[in-house]
């Protein structure tokens, strides 16, 4: 479990995490989310003791991070995966971490074998792609059998099968009750993959719910329209007093209404449709709800619609 107490990170005048308190549980998948900047980076290190909290506290099974005995048998990390010296091999890298912890050498070929390296273990790290880095830095969260494990954008850099495989191994270590904390840019992955979301924006805790709860908190579900008579329909919607935005030339989204009540007034118009469902709401809508006044590095757009 991971406990966060007032959680507080300060680079002289900004403040880059604010009062964070959280309880992390065991059998779960955490997914961390936030703007660019929000610092979802930054409460990982003071987690993992690399950063120095300015106040409060963040504890590993109810200590802090320095005070754990060979830590990787408690908690496994990967923050960055090119933080490997790149002249060593990935064998040779998991090797030196397990020798440092008291980890066996035969466990260094299981997690190489697990996150499919094995027929690239003496390969330099410096000549690994991405994708391979990833893999190789997951398998040395993994490498003391950990009960927590902190993931930082773990997908970065695979392919779509490394993705899938992320998404599934997280999902694997939550089931066999394991805490799992992992952040990530991808909204349709994470709505995927989490249990439970953390949303910060500029330091301040935003969101702390399961993923259901914060997709359903306020971001309502539409109702999707076509028909050739789309511009009749849209104005006929309107004046029942629906919201109802035109998304393609036949094509309607309307909000705030159920979908018997969008067919009733389609078929009271004597209007034709070629379609009539209802779109779920999303994990990204819901993020972009929570995080609207929380993005400090947005970029304009230009006169081209994209």
């Amino acid at each position: 479990m991971i406990s966060l107490q007032g959680l507080t990170k300060r680079y002289g005048e900004r403040l880059a995490v604010d009062g964070l308190s959280l309880a992390l549980r065991p059998g779960t998948v955490t997914g961390f989310l936030g703007p660019n900047g929000a610092g979802k980076s930054t409460t990982m290190r003071m987690i993992l003791g690399l950063d120095r909290p300015t106040a409060g506290v963040a504890l590993i099974g109810g200590r802090p991070y320095h005070q754990i005995k060979n830590p990787l048998c408690t908690v496994g990390a990967l923050l960055d995966a090119r933080a490997v010296h790149p002249g060593r091999s990935g064998e040779a890298h998991l090797l030196a971490l397990a020798r440092s912890n008291g980890i066996g050498a035969r466990r260094v070929g299981q997690v190489l074998e697990t996150v499919g390296l094995g027929g690239a273990a003496r390969k330099r790290a410096g000549t690994l792609s991405l994708g391979m880095s990833q893999r190789l830095g997951i398998a040395g969260a993994l490498l003391g059998n950990p009960a927590v494990l902190i993931f930082d954008e773990p997908v970065n850099g695979l392919d779509p099968d490394g993705v899938r495989w992320v998404r599934h191994l997280m999902r694997e270590l939550a089931a066999q009750g394991r805490t799992v904390f992992v952040s990530s840019h991808l909204m349709s992955e994470m709505q995927l993959t989490a249990d439970h979301l953390v949303v910060i924006g500029k330091g301040r805790l935003l969101a702390d719910a399961p993923l259901a709860d914060v997709i359903d908190g306020g971001t309502l579900a539409s109702v999707v329209v076509r028909s050739p008579y789309a511009g009749d329909l849209a104005g006929r919607l309107r004046a029942a007093g629906m919201a109802v935005r035109r998304v393609a030339e036949n094509e309607l989204e309307v909000t705030g209404a159920a979908l018997d009540r969008v067919g009733d007034a389609a078929f009271d118009a004597g209007i034709r449709l070629h379609e009539l469902s209802v779109r779920s709401a999303s994990l990204e809508q819901a993020y972009q709800r929570l995080t609207a006044d929380s993005v400090e590095f947005g970029a304009q757009t230009t006169g081209a619609e994209a």
